[in-house]
């Protein structure tokens, strides 16, 4: 029904980060958050979607910032990077779902709780890695590819669901041989994240053995985190 051949057809025509946020991630990998700023306050959608995300109510700030400097400082390097991703994964989502109950705004809550649970998730875990912190930001790609390969077949799938219980990260595996952590690094080597954060998302899998402790701790953690975010989807 879904081949890989269709899936990583598909994941190709996903444009490359365009300019500006290349430069922005630049800056943030050189930890120069002014620099980072003066470059996002060039791209008019990008600057709007940050003020609105750290004006939601789950990010706790009390006043209304709308100044991007002040942004930068207050997320910090590492948490500006995030959400500069999440940004990046926002261009793809369809303009109107037809696979799975969600729009615009459902879609970044997602997004929004992933992000701060899987801080809270690592900070537990006293692990202080960016790149690692960042490949959170690659899970809400995949349900984005799910809808995409999906939703001209949903009759077919809603049959396979309804008959055997099974969620889409199960459907999908054994459609094609790939799960939603292969879907992850596929987009990231499309956009060229660090080599890091997608062996990050399929270490995630819970299939690879002889860890060190850090990384077990970390992979324990992501099994939790992801098993019940995405696998009852």
């Amino acid at each position: 029904m879904v081949t890989q051949e269709e899936i990583r057809a598909y994941i190709q025509t996903i444009p490359p980060s365009v300019k500006t946020l290349k430069e922005v991630l630049s800056y943030l990998d050189k930890q120069e958050l002014a620099k980072a700023a003066q470059s996002a306050s060039e791209d008019p959608a990008l600057k709007l979607y940050l003020q609105n995300i750290v004006n939601k109510p789950i990010y706790g700030f009390k006043n209304d910032i709308k100044d991007i400097n002040q942004i930068f400082s207050i997320l910090g390097l590492t948490q500006a990077k995030q959400i500069v991703y999440n940004y990046m994964i926002s261009l793809l989502s369809p303009k109107k779902w037809e696979l799975f109950e969600l729009n615009t705004k459902s879609f970044s809550e997602i997004q929004d709780r992933l992000s701060l649970q899987w801080k809270k998730i690592l900070e537990h875990l006293n692990i202080k890695d960016n790149d690692i912190y960042t490949s959170i930001s690659l899970l809400p790609a995949s349900i984005i590819v799910c809808e995409a390969l999906f939703k001209s077949k949903q009759e077919n799938i809603n049959l396979l669901r309804a008959s055997n219980d099974l969620n889409y990260n199960t459907i999908l595996k054994r459609l094609s041989g790939m799960d939603l952590y292969d879907l992850c690094k596929e987009i990231a080597d499309v956009w060229e994240f660090p080599l890091k954060t997608s062996a990050i998302v399929l270490a995630s899998k819970g299939d690879k053995k002889d860890l060190d402790e850090e990384t077990q701790l970390l992979q324990n953690g992501c099994i939790f985190f992801f098993s019940i975010n995405f696998h009852s989807h």
